[in-house]
């Protein structure tokens, strides 16, 4: 059954007062429905739904579009200032805007490649209009010494009339960089900021005009940063637009025929519902991945066994979860770096530890051998560099509750206080409830000292 129109307050925020400015000349004047302003305005109609409801950035060609569709003199354009822009004259310094979700995108044939809008969960940091940039700035940034300087005020870049090799190659750009600093910082704050602003803008360029030999390349590198951005909402614990994301980023690498990236995608999508407490849906996301398991390679089927393994060990399913370690171990055993993707070169021999050794550290804590789970988050920890400091912080922290779980409290402290120091100067809310956990194991040695010692310093790192 339709839902009634979201009612809106023009008085209670700038956008808002746009998004009805909007509905009022579409509905009352023009007498349009959403799909004829979009026909008109060669805007789609879930963008124009999304400003209408105050959920959406809109751009100044938009607003102009939408003036010349509407025949409204330039209204929407004029206002755009006030909502949109650096109109010292009439915006309202008190209103911020939030990252937005991503949501549907109609590719060039028509097809929809992502379900309804999401609200990201969590807290989200306050971020003045001004400083929403667009990718092609990142391609410099990514060459400047300060991560600090990503969101200084910058005017919204215009986008392309036609997209040009150089979009590609500058999405490309934002995608790896954004992934640098999601593996080394973590995927909240700053970082998250900046990857859902640099999606805003993937998702604008699906609407410019494409020469059909830059199409795959363009949904390709849509579906690359799709994955980094969709990393940076999980590890962020925006679940709900994380999983749009990667749901977004797959669709799109079906539509450019790329296997590997799909492949990705849905490895994430299974990693995160095994996260949340929904291993059969994590199951059923990593075999997704591996149809065509001949047209990926063995670095990628071992990451997708990996991901089966960790479903399989959330349910409780002991054998499984060791044929599936033993199939990533199988198959990594015949990996080949140089037929990688290049995005595929975090999952190196230490990543592959970590991942294999969460799921068996599943099987420890529910009284089976918890040497095999052990070794291997040594060996992650001591492959792990700096440039994957959260892995390697994870990776510790797990090391940390495995040994307070199953052997010396006093080693567990020990390795525990490597992990805090780590995660102390990360933005990963994975990496917190790691620790959290970890706080929860120390608790039951009430009597050792140095495990009551981590636990407080445990509450004061990371607070329930």
């Amino acid at each position: 059954m339709p839902q009634p129109p979201k009612q809106l307050d023009d008085a209670a925020s700038p956008r808002e007062w746009f998004g009805a400015e909007l509905r009022h000349w579409r509905k009352n004047v023009a007498g349009l429905s959403l799909q004829q302003l979009a026909a008109k305005a060669h805007v789609s109609r879930e963008v124009i739904r999304r400003i209408e409801v105050g959920d959406y950035n809109c751009r100044l060609e938009t607003a102009i579009a939408l003036d010349r569709a509407l025949n409204t003199g330039g209204v929407l354009e004029r206002g755009w200032g006030h909502a949109f822009g650096d109109n010292k004259c009439h915006r309202d310094d008190n209103f911020r805007a939030s990252a937005p979700s991503v949501v549907a995108v109609a590719s060039p044939a028509g097809r929809m490649l992502a379900g309804d809008p999401s609200t990201a969960q969590g807290s989200i940091e306050p971020v003045d209009r001004r400083t929403f940039f667009a990718v092609p700035g990142l391609a410099a940034l990514a060459a400047s010494p300060g991560a600090t300087r990503l969101l200084s005020p910058a005017q919204p870049t215009p986008l392309p009339r036609e997209i040009r090799p150089h979009d590609v190659r500058e999405l490309i750009e934002a995608a790896t960089f954004i992934s640098g600093l999601d593996n080394q910082y973590g995927g909240d704050g700053i970082v998250k900021q900046t990857a859902s602003t640099a999606m805003m803008w993937a998702e604008d360029l699906l609407h410019v005009s494409c020469p059909a030999a830059l199409r795959q390349p363009l949904f390709a590198a849509v579906a690359r940063l799709g994955v980094v951005v969709g990393a940076s909402q999980f590890d962020a614990y925006a679940h709900q637009d994380a999983r749009q994301t990667f749901r977004f980023a797959a669709a799109c690498a079906e539509e450019a025929k790329e296997w590997h990236l799909r492949a990705k995608s849905y490895s994430f999508l299974a990693r995160q519902a095994v996260w949340n407490g929904e291993p059969d849906e994590g199951l059923t996301f990593a075999e997704l991945g591996l149809a065509r398991a001949d047209r990926l390679t063995a670095t990628e089927r071992a990451m997708l066994h990996t991901a089966r393994a960790r479903a399989f060990a959330k349910m409780g399913e002991v054998q499984q979860t060791l044929s599936a370690v033993g199939d990533a171990d199988d198959a990594f055993a015949h990996a080949r770096p140089e037929e990688d993707p290049p995005w595929m070169a975090y999952y190196d021999e230490a990543q592959h530890n970590g991942d294999t050794a969460h799921a068996l550290f599943d099987l420890a804590i529910r009284g089976h051998d918890p040497t095999h789970a052990a070794q291997r988050f040594i060996t992650a920890v001591k492959g792990h560099g700096d440039r994957y400091a959260r892995s390697r912080a994870i990776s510790r922290t797990k090391l940390a509750s495995l040994t307070m779980a199953t052997g010396d409290p006093n080693q567990a402290a020990h390795i525990g206080h490597q992990a805090l120091s780590e995660v102390g100067n990360l933005h990963s809310r994975r990496a917190a409830d790691d620790i959290r956990e970890l706080g929860r194991l120390a608790a039951k040695h009430p009597t050792n000292g140095n495990a009551v010692s981590l636990r407080e310093r445990v509450t004061a790192t990371v607070p329930a």
